[in-house]
């Protein structure tokens, strides 16, 4: 079973490095296109800048996700530096987790709310006629990414914790 595990996530890891490579080059071509023709050709291109934000929010949200994943996202770690003891930091990362899980699903209802009332409620953006639920749903996604992966830290951390616990007796 943990293989089966640990091969998903390398294959859902490669994907959304993938996605974010392809978001990246999109946002810095066409943000170099945007000046080209403004400023070199004097061509006013309207809703370029609305395609820029659209791959910009999906690169945000999947850098957010790959961070997630890698356990790599911004922590307040002072707590965890004065904890000596093995099973202690093991117990403390997996109420972090916790917390962290807790939050997660929050955000997941939110943005759930808000995919579903733009769904409801179509809107498009203005030059392009992009729909509104497109950058939604890149939100969503990151929820319910962070969301799995915060519940992957948890039961790690208590596996491990279990596990050293054993091993001590």
């Amino acid at each position: 079973m943990f293989t089966f595990f640990s091969n998903l996530d390398k294959r859902v890891g490669w994907l959304l490095e993938a996605a974010a490579f392809v978001s990246s080059l999109l946002v810095v071509g066409l943000m170099l296109f945007l000046v080209l023709a403004r400023y070199v050709f004097g061509w006013s291109i309207v809703g370029l800048l609305e395609l820029i934000m659209l791959f910009g929010m999906w690169l945000y949200m999947l850098g957010g996700l790959i961070a997630s994943r890698r356990n790599e996202h911004l922590v307040v770690d002072f707590v965890e530096l004065q904890i000596t003891d093995e099973r202690m930091k093991l117990i403390h990362k997996a109420f972090i987790s916790l917390i962290t899980f807790t939050i997660c699903v929050f955000f997941v209802v939110l943005s759930y709310r808000m995919l579903a009332w733009g769904m409801r409620r179509p809107q498009s953006s203005p030059g392009m006629g992009i729909p509104i639920w497109l950058p939604q749903a890149s939100i969503m996604l990151a929820a319910i990414g962070c969301t799995c992966y915060s519940l992957r830290d948890f039961i790690c951390s208590v596996a491990s914790a279990r596990r050293l616990s054993k091993e001590g007796q």
